[in-house]
């Protein structure tokens, strides 16, 4: 029988009471999947309860079964800080679109609660770097003057969390694009999902463990895309047993925790980095083709049709004038670069006016046709389209902020990729001509870029301008060159992004498609780090959520002496990986840069530990818990005494 740890004396939490501030729907989105999440009451600070965002957190406000409150304030100032609760409250998020108004209200919440636990969303990196560090420093600085211990007798969390929306998102729109649906997870430089196997599937090599066996309740949901296609009748189990696992596969869909990718830093071609291929990249490549456009070639058409009349008049009115001089002569007329006719024929000295007056008229024509195509030319040259042989590849449209940092994970997965931008000043296209990637500098949502992009080829689209409309557009023409093509489409509004999903899906049943707002990809993370920098990440699985925590196996009777076998709590909490107690466990413990962005390294994490590897006092372990069973492990209760389930 496996042996069970004694059992210890209960320890009453501290307040999980969370505070959430905000102006967009970053806020919302936060609040509602801290509804889903935490069971203590969550205080939402927004401007205005009647616009769009303000109204749903009123409806959960009002829902005597939610545990959200609403609170109407401009800014969060001290006086609305303290109404809120910050005071007393374990963490506090502050979502403003302002960066400066995020820093001065952490100051405040800071002064007001050392203890509460700071999640900041920042724009500016550099900055929210630092601020990370001032803020957790000045908590340290206090607790050395003597500050006393929390009441229970636990250690106080007090991080300081700094997120970018567009970064915490990145990882989720390459998953969908590459691989599909699926909730992502980033641990320690690597990235993981969680898939859905429908009923019969076999196990995949690339699976970690059984994260639940799904009841599929959700399936028809476009906001709940990891359900089983298989419906049961048991409803959702969360970290089941090995036994359960098993015998469920052939009735029920599981979520399997899959290994997406491993982190490392892209290289440009080995072929681009010679002499010879970079001239050969530069001049196969450049559009000469601009230079005779339907637009130079009929402003130029012109000009030759009146040299040529000209000069015919000029040959038949000048008796023994050779032919080179006809032409000769009304060109300089028309360039103004001829003597005046003074002293020539009354015809010679009409047909030089009639040339003066053309060049006045079409110089102008020639000169801006001219500086077009030249302004065309040196635009397409830093063009480089795919060849004509390119298939079964990734087209990302968009290279701003999000569309840089997914070009950079997307390449890290050696995955072929066509991106497409219309502004050549973009941050990603710096980033597109050093890894050499085939990049295209024109409008998507012109038909013919597509085309250039190999879109009826191409096995996926990934759509991440900051214009929702556009994004549609190109998504449906997208569809119409290629029915079948997966696609990954960011959207602003949660809402709209929803319907938008449900309609492409019934337009085309055998195609997937995602869309989604950064806001809700970007919120499990935002919810995460509420809960203590030990939680990773948070995986919504139907109706009941998943949380991914780091804990280091000292002092923990739960783990310590048991082996990754014993240490399996059934509904409760899964071992998944191990490592040294002084392994990273956030996405980037060191880092590399390319284009000025940075890329993250891979500490030592053993994602699959033998079963019956003993987990020692200087071991840190990566598990997946359910609610109850991270209550149990934060608090120090362990489950009550009696024989454990097979894992």
């Amino acid at each position: 029988m496996t042996p069970t740890p004694p059992a210890t004396t209960y320890r009453a939490p501290r307040s999980q009471h969370m505070v959430i501030c905000g102006d967009d729907g970053l806020a919302r989105r936060l609040a509602v999947e801290l509804d889903a999440v935490c069971g203590e009451t969550v205080t939402v600070v927004l401007p205005s309860r009647h616009d769009e965002h303000g109204g749903e957190i009123d409806m959960l406000h009002r829902d005597p079964r939610s545990p959200v409150e609403l609170l109407i304030a401009a800014r969060p100032d001290e006086q609305v800080l303290r109404a809120a609760g910050v005071e007393r409250a374990a963490a506090l998020a502050l979502t403003y679109g302002d960066d400066q108004t995020n820093m001065m209200a952490a100051l405040l919440a800071r002064s007001l609660n050392p203890s509460v636990r700071l999640v900041i969303r920042m724009y500016n990196r550099e900055r929210g770097r630092h601020l990370e560090q001032l803020l957790d420093r000045a908590v340290l600085a206090r607790r050395g003057r003597g500050a006393a211990p929390p009441s229970d007798g636990l250690p106080l969390d007090t991080s300081t969390t700094v997120l970018s929306d567009a970064d915490t998102a990145v990882p989720e729109l390459v998953a969908a694009a590459a691989l599909g649906p699926g909730h992502t997870l980033q641990v320690a430089g690597k990235v993981f999902r969680g898939v859905a196997r429908p009923a019969g599937t076999p196990p995949h090599a690339s699976d970690l463990a059984t994260l639940a066996v799904l009841s599929g309740a959700d399936r028809h949901d476009p906001r709940s895309e990891d359900s089983a296609e298989t419906p049961g009748e048991d409803g959702t189990q969360l970290l089941p047993d090995t036994v359960t696992s098993y015998h469920s596969q052939f009735t029920h869909g599981r979520l399997m925790l899959e290994e997406v990718t491993h982190d490392h830093v892209p290289e440009a071609p080995a072929d681009s980095r010679t002499v010879g291929g970079w001239l050969r990249d530069r001049f196969t490549h450049l559009p000469w083709k601009v230079f005779v456009s339907r637009e130079v070639m009929s402003v130029f058409g012109v000009l030759t049709a009146v040299v040529a009349l000209l000069s015919l008049a000029t040959y038949y009115t000048d008796d023994g004038i050779p032919l080179w001089k006809a032409v000769y002569l009304p060109l300089l007329d028309i360039f103004t670069m001829g003597d005046p006719a003074t002293g020539e024929s009354p015809a010679r000295k009409v047909l030089q006016l009639m040339a003066g007056f053309t060049g006045l008229a079409i110089l102008p024509l020639v000169v801006a046709a001219t500086i077009n195509a030249t302004g065309a030319f040196r635009t397409a040259s830093v063009s480089h389209p795919p060849t004509g042989d390119l298939s079964d590849h990734i087209v990302l449209v968009g290279l701003g902020k999000v569309g840089a940092r997914v070009l950079i994970r997307l390449r890290s997965t050696r995955h072929r990729i066509v991106v497409v931008e219309r502004d050549p000043h973009a941050r990603g296209v710096a980033v597109a001509r050093e890894l050499g990637v085939p990049l295209i500098l024109e409008d998507a949502t012109e038909p013919r870029v597509l085309d250039l992009a190999r879109i009826g080829q191409s096995a996926s689209v990934l759509v991440l301008t900051s214009d929702d409309s556009a994004n549609l557009d190109i998504v449906m023409a997208a569809r119409e060159a290629n029915p079948g093509v997966r696609a990954v489409m960011r959207l602003y509004d949660d809402d709209f992004a929803a319907t938008v999903s449900l309609t492409l899906r019934a337009s085309y049943p055998d195609a997937l498609t995602r869309s989604r707002s950064v806001s809700a990809l970007a919120a499990p993370a935002f919810a995460a780090a509420m809960m203590g920098r030990h939680v990773l990440g948070v995986m919504p699985v139907e109706r009941g959520v998943l949380l991914f925590t780091a804990v280091d196996v000292a002092g923990h009777p739960a783990l310590e002496g048991l082996s990754v076998h014993q240490a399996f709590a059934q509904n409760e909490w899964r071992v998944l990986a191990v490592g040294a107690a002084g392994s990273g466990t956030v996405p980037v413990s060191s880092s590399d840069t390319l284009g000025g962005l940075r890329l993250a390294s891979r500490p030592g994490f053993d994602w699959r530990p033998s079963h019956g590897r003993v987990l020692r006092a200087g071991d840190r372990v990566v598990l997946a818990t359910t609610r109850q069973g991270l209550g149990i492990l934060t608090r120090g209760r362990i489950a009550p005494s009696g024989p454990r389930p097979t894992p």
